[in-house]
């Protein structure tokens, strides 16, 4: 299989797989607060990855493992308890369509750190996408007035790290293999990870005794084994062939996804909203939309 088709392939793979994520966040947070949420994905995570890949970290030369630090820290580390703060208030579906403002940061995060280019296509893009989030957060708060639709400000941010992470994955860590870069990521997280999870009352009896611990645990595992690595795997290669902003276009996908599980499981879902989502993915789609890129005049110099 050629390169072009084999993007295809892992965008489609990992819509599917990252697009059933928000569920199993949502499902794990019944049994679980959100900091022993994402401090335990992150232990049984870096667990399932060294299984599988500690030889690859071979591949990564000193100058190169500050920026797999990094990765790992705006990449894994800070969206995995971003995300789970914010779905303690907002719906699954609806955290799975914020995310889809990612390939408009990293247009931004391109442009200002490292001089990608962009072309007024993509900035209209950005400026419709960040409209339809502000419309979603809106309808959100006249669905669910019970919900606190500020921490939807949390899957903002996720969006932003995610976005700083394509682009450095793209230019500072092209020459080290995608299952080094996830088993780099999270051997610089793992040791923050376990302290954060021995202080967040993971053990008391109240947590491993609850009527959801044993469900909430299966969840977070399914969740860490597809969810994070071999969907980190596959997201790493992505972005090795094919563009960062082309690889973080998966979140086209995985609303579809995030809606159909977030429905399935009785969440409330309104045309408006829909409308809303609509409006961001033609966003998404003009920051993709294919183009030669005009550099700004100060970006010249």
């Amino acid at each position: 299989m050629n390169e072009h088709k084999r993007k295809w392939v892992y965008l489609i793979v990992l819509s599917i797989i990252w697009g059933t994520s928000y569920i199993l966040i949502k499902k794990g947070l019944e049994g679980f607060n959100p900091i022993q949420l994402g401090s335990i994905r992150i232990v049984l995570a870096a667990f399932f990855l060294f299984i599988v890949g500690f030889k690859s970290l071979r591949t990564i030369s000193k100058k190169e493992w500050f920026w797999v630090g990094v990765s790992g820290i705006i990449g894994s580390f800070i969206p995995m308890f971003l995300f789970a703060f914010a779905e303690t208030e907002i719906d699954s579906s609806i955290a799975s369509i914020l995310n889809s403002l990612v390939p408009l940061f990293t247009l931004f995060v391109g442009l200002f750190a490292f001089g990608v280019g962009f072309t007024k296509n993509q900035l209209l893009g950005v400026v419709i996408g960040l409209f339809g989030a502000a419309f979603l957060i809106f309808f959100g708060t006249e669905v669910n007035p019970d919900q606190n639709y500020w921490y939807s400000g949390f899957v903002i941010i996720a969006t932003i790290c995610y976005a700083c992470n394509a682009n450095i994955i793209k230019n500072k860590l092209q020459d080290v293999s995608p299952m080094g870069i996830a088993v780099g990521n999270f051997t610089v997280i793992l040791v923050p990870g376990i302290v954060i999870l021995l202080f967040s009352g993971f053990w008391r009896n109240e947590v491993t005794e609850g009527p959801n611990f044993l469900s909430s645990l299966g969840y977070v595992v399914i969740l860490c084994i597809m969810g994070t690595c071999v969907a980190k795997v596959m997201f790493n290669k992505l972005v090795q062939i094919s563009t960062a902003v082309f690889s973080v276009s998966v979140t086209y996908l995985i609303p579809i996804v995030g809606i159909f599980w977030g429905v399935l499981d009785g969440e409330k879902f309104t045309m408006w909203q829909l409308l809303a989502a609509l409006v961001i993915l033609f966003g998404v789609y003009m920051v993709n939309k294919k183009k030669t890129p005009q550099r700004t005049p100060s970006l010249k110099k």
